[in-house]
């Protein structure tokens, strides 16, 4: 058997993993529902490639109705392959389309040489596409951040930010005029890269910022891959904990305040129904807004 039958072979059991995977995230935090118009960011990487795919299968075999339409934004970035993606997009029959806006030029006139760019990048993008999604009538924003970008986001912000706080599988974004959603939220980023090579997606590799070795996240990136490997398990560990958090043994004091807890007629030792839900704009899930936090529902 050729390695190329036997990743085929392993095919059937990946696509039911990410399947099922995706589809519990989708129905954990009520992701979308009857009638929505999906957006799909695909950038031409394999996280948004596998999104697309995914969720493509599962629109064929959901309850419900929902429209889906891929977005991919040309940044206008010297020697882009801009046809890669509309080939792929009309090869497969989906629906499509091309936002051209020239960022990389603004990004490269503000950002000092060899300075990081993606946080200016990433601003510009956001407000391109959720204006996009707004005036198209797009009920939601699918992003293909998986369950170690939440992880390494995590470290990123104890780290460097002085917060406890990684990507929400769901939320309002900060104009309230659009719902985001992130559907690989419990999917393993190699089950994605396994994924991609054996599909042969057509990825398209991200030059504005291909060059910087010395990111942040990437040295974040190395020491989670040390400690799995030292202690397998460990990273495992850490994304149950953020499905398991406790707001009363930690320091927050305005999460904590004497006056929210009175007001509730509540105790430090309720910690199962510490905050109500009302709190709550879109989901449970902890990590998803910096607004008080309901635990009782945690599975």
């Amino acid at each position: 058997m050729t390695h190329q039958q036997s990743n085929y072979n392993q095919l059937p059991k990946l696509e039911k993993r990410l399947r099922h995977k995706v589809g519990k995230a989708i129905a954990d935090f009520d992701m979308i529902e009857h009638g929505d118009k999906v957006m799909v960011c695909l950038s031409g990487g394999k996280d948004s490639y596998t999104l697309l795919e995914i969720l493509r299968q599962l629109q064929k075999r959901a309850p419900i109705k929902f429209e889906i339409v891929a977005v991919n934004l040309d940044q206008k970035q010297p020697g882009f392959p801009e046809q890669i993606l509309p080939n792929y997009l009309r090869s497969n029959e989906i629906n499509y389309h091309i936002i051209e806006e020239d960022t990389y030029s603004i990004v490269k006139d503000k950002i000092p040489e060899g300075k990081t760019t993606c946080s200016l990048c990433s601003r510009l993008r956001r407000g391109i596409i959720y204006s996009w999604a707004i005036k198209n009538q797009v009920t939601k924003i699918a992003l293909g951040h998986h369950r170690d970008d939440i992880i390494e986001t995590l470290f990123l912000n104890m780290f460097y930010g002085g917060k406890i706080k990684a990507m929400p599988a769901k939320l309002n974004s900060d104009d309230g005029k659009n719902i985001v959603i992130r559907p690989l939220a419990y999917v393993k980023e190699k089950d994605i890269v396994a994924y991609a090579q054996i599909k042969k997606f057509p990825i398209i590799p991200c030059n504005l910022c291909g060059s910087q070795e010395n990111l942040q996240r990437k040295q974040i990136k190395l020491m989670l891959a040390e400690w799995q490997q030292k202690f397998p398990g460990r990273v495992e560990s850490i994304f149950t904990a953020l499905s398991n958090v406790t707001p009363s043994h930690l320091l927050d004091a305005e999460l904590l305040s004497t006056a929210l807890l009175k007001k509730r007629e509540i105790s430090f030792t309720d910690q199962e129904t510490l905050f109500d839900d009302e709190f709550l704009p879109l989901t449970d899930f902890p990590v998803a807004v910096d607004q008080p936090i309901s635990v009782k529902n945690l599975p």
